[in-house]
């Protein structure tokens, strides 16, 4: 297990080796940030149809587009437990029917990887650059990130943290798959969530989630909810957390802020297995223990 602490805007762990980690779907955070520059800008909008769909750039964002998800087709899990190459995309849609929708916009909620491979296009289609030169122009650059990339091939995974011993291919994350230090992740969400990349309105609407029920069995949650590209909830003892947690073949990593008042921490924990909900109890008691010390 591998951890990065920063408190009230500075970092709190010993300096040490870099390690660089897969993000697996923190990169979503990423994405819907980028996202938001181009309303930022002016260049989209968040309650308008995307164009030549039916849902909005709002709805995409926050799993409520009414999309499938390729994880729940059987052979998407057998071509990746068998280490095979990811499909093209084209052929994963095909396979999914992925154009059709599962419900109308914005009146049900299901997490769809789908739907941030649309936002990908998107940002694309929009800024006309490719995704990684846009998410660094964008984003990573602003809050002065530096060696975080995509990974292209399993070659690249092979010099993360817990490497690449099943030969996995990156490209089956069809929004892409940030690899980079657990430092930059903190560091990121930190920057991101006080205000340092769009106004506070733009932030306050990023963070208002809808709410997915009551506590969820194994991990800290309280009140589980979802905004653009972030999860939120409040966990023991009254206090509210935001960021993403992610896994993938062999790893999780959870990267959460919480605030009060004047004091904050961000954590990012990055550890080798499948347990969403044991990382995420882990980066919520670091994360309170960092506050009660600041007090």
């Amino acid at each position: 297990m591998f951890s990065s602490l920063i408190a009230n805007g500075k970092p709190a762990t010993p300096d040490g080796p870099e390690l660089i980690a897969p993000w697996w779907s923190f990169t979503k955070t990423v994405l819907a940030a980028t996202a938001l520059t181009l309303v930022r800008d002016g260049l989209l909008q968040l309650d308008a149809p995307v164009p030549e769909r039916a849902f909005t750039l709002r709805q995409l964002l926050r799993h409520e587009a009414g999309l499938a998800d390729y994880g729940e087709l059987a052979e998407y899990h057998t071509a990746v437990a068998n280490n095979e190459p990811a499909w093209p995309a084209a052929e994963m849609l095909q396979r999914l029917d992925g154009a059709r929708l599962r419900y109308a916009p914005g009146t049900h909620w299901r997490y769809s990887n789908v739907g941030y491979l649309l936002v990908a296009r998107l940002i694309e289609r929009v800024t006309d650059l490719e995704l990684g030169d846009a998410l660094t122009q964008r984003v990573l650059a602003p809050l002065g990130l530096s060696n975080v990339r995509f990974a292209k091939t399993a070659a690249d995974l092979q010099a993360t943290a817990v490497g690449n011993a099943s030969n996995y291919d990156p490209a089956w994350v069809y929004h892409g798959l940030l690899i980079g230090p657990i430092s930059q992740a903190a560091l990121f969400l930190d920057r991101l969530l006080c205000g340092q990349l769009f106004s506070a309105d733009l932030l306050q609407q990023m963070q208002t989630a809808r709410i997915l029920g009551g506590p969820t069995p194994g991990r800290p949650w309280i009140e589980p909810g979802y905004g653009l590209g972030v999860m939120q909830g409040s966990i023991e003892g009254g206090f509210f957390l935001g960021g993403h947690t992610g896994c993938g073949p062999g790893s999780v990593i959870a990267v959460y802020r919480i605030c009060d008042g004047d004091r904050s921490a961000c954590c990012a924990v990055f550890a080798a297995g499948a347990d969403e909900g044991a990382v995420e109890t882990l980066v919520a008691g670091q994360l309170v223990q960092a506050l009660r010390r600041a007090c």
